[in-house]
């Protein structure tokens, strides 16, 4: 039989109203009191109805995130902290992976909203402009992690400066022929900014910028593999290499190891985005934290 709230408090010998408070943790009820009901939903096994409950306080204790790239590692990482936050403060979150595919982010968003989460995390380097609007119409608080439109919080960092500083040390490691494997074109943060840092780099250093020298990648290990084995047969091929995220840096090492290369003795490989992965492989990878 099916415990009710009218059962605890029954048992409790005190209102409904009174085991309502109890449970939505309100200040107005006495200690003695809370601890009597508390003990009595133990005992009983009582489970409050989540979605009732949430209509009544108009807080469901739910965040949504929405990630671009599940099998991404820095993405996990990512989530893997918003969900040791949200589980300090009792919250649960919704994970929606989009595919970097702009019509299923819109139909998680708006299953979000209709789930009447408390508000979402939106990770990613593009919002599209219906995704947009939707932030700042829906009544739903929305931060962004990479991304940075207008009228919506964000939680990013100086990527092009962050680029430029990375490319500056291997300038000050003595390289002058530094190639560049860069994200997606059309990606604001792992194709623009970060080489718009490693031009800035070189300019400052008085490098001329060779644009056989940077190649388009894009976010995964092959896209690093193939464009490093590119460099790599050139008749003049870089002493380093900076690419643009940690994976393609990883598939970058591979490649260079497959053809011979000894690194750093030969080739200096970095990368970006510190992922757990770039401290395991050998040799390790110097990454932009």
């Amino acid at each position: 039989m099916k415990i009710n709230i009218k059962d605890v408090a029954r048992k409790a010998g005190v209102s409904i109203s009174t085991v309502s408070r109890v449970i939505n943790e309100s200040k107005v009820v006495k200690p003695e009191t809370y601890k009597k009901v508390m003990k009595v939903i133990e005992e009983l096994g009582y489970k409050p109805n989540a979605i009732a409950r949430s209509l009544k306080v108009k807080n469901t204790k739910t965040i949504g995130i929405l990630i671009p790239d599940i099998s991404n590692q820095f993405y996990p990482e990512v989530v893997r902290g918003i969900e040791d936050i949200a589980n300090m403060y009792q919250y649960n979150i919704f994970l929606c992976n989009t595919d970097l595919d702009y019509e299923k982010e819109i139909k998680y968003f708006d299953a979000l909203a209709e789930k009447q989460v408390d508000g979402v995390i939106f990770i990613g380097n593009i919002v599209s402009e219906e995704l947009y609007k939707r932030f700042i119409t829906y009544e739903i608080p929305v931060v962004s992690i990479g991304a940075t439109p207008e009228a919506i919080p964000s939680v990013t960092i100086d990527y092009e400066g962050a680029s430029k500083a990375m490319v500056k040390y291997l300038i000050q490691k003595g390289h002058q022929r530094i190639a560049m494997i860069s994200g997606n074109g059309n990606d604001p943060v792992v194709g623009i900014a970060r080489l718009e840092g490693y031009k800035k780099a070189l300019m400052e250093s008085n490098i001329s910028i060779v644009n056989e020298l940077i190649l388009e990648g894009g976010s995964r290990f092959k896209h690093g593999y193939e464009a490093a084995i590119k460099l790599l047969e050139m008749d003049e091929p870089p002493t380093a290499i900076f690419v643009a995220n940690d994976e393609m840096a990883i598939g970058t090492i591979r490649a260079a190891l497959e053809n011979g290369y000894s690194i750093p003795e030969e080739l200096a490989i970095v990368g970006f985005d510190n992922i757990d992965m770039a401290s395991k492989i050998y040799p390790a990878l110097t990454t932009v934290a």
